[in-house]
């Protein structure tokens, strides 16, 4: 079964889309929260974490979706079935990241200084390695469905 990274810049959906699919039965990871990511200097996943992730997901045969911007995600492109690009206007990230309460990323003005930069210089980085954008000011089911069609159906309740 599928393997799908979801990515995107801060405020363009990833945490909202994996709830989304949580809720119809899909496994998800948002690498954003616990140890997943190794924070000294420019964060990085922790290879060996996300390598045994994959790993047990191969050997599950459920989908999964697995949420995270970081520098080495290319090293895993290869074990990825899609990687999805969410994204949004730069103006719409900012109203997300000033008014969430899950993540206190974009809560100063250095965070929404980086969140500009990083959409201008990250994000056209991540779009030539996407096999998919979908733009996340549709509503967060529609952007739902069309991760989950990409994925098949959930795994049914044992």
């Amino acid at each position: 079964m599928p393997v799908v990274l979801v990515t995107g810049m801060s405020g363009a959906g990833k945490s909202t889309a994996l709830e989304a699919l949580a809720q119809r039965g899909y496994r998800t990871v948002d690498t954003d929260y616990g140890d997943w990511i190794d924070r000294t200097g420019e964060p990085r996943w922790r290879e060996d974490l996300v390598d045994a992730l994959i790993a047990g997901h191969e050997r599950s045969g459920e989908p999964l979706f697995l949420a995270g911007t970081v520098v080495n995600q290319a090293g895993f492109r290869a074990r990825f079935d899609e990687v999805v690009l969410l994204s949004a206007p730069i103006a719409t990230l900012l109203d997300r990241v000033a008014t969430r309460t899950t993540n206190p990323f974009g809560g100063t003005e250095e965070d929404r200084e980086r969140i500009i930069a990083d959409t201008r210089e990250v994000e056209p980085l991540l779009r030539a390695s996407a096999t998919v954008e979908i733009d996340t000011r549709l509503p967060p089911d529609v952007v739902a469905d069309r991760l989950a069609a990409l994925a098949g159906p959930p795994p049914r309740p044992a």
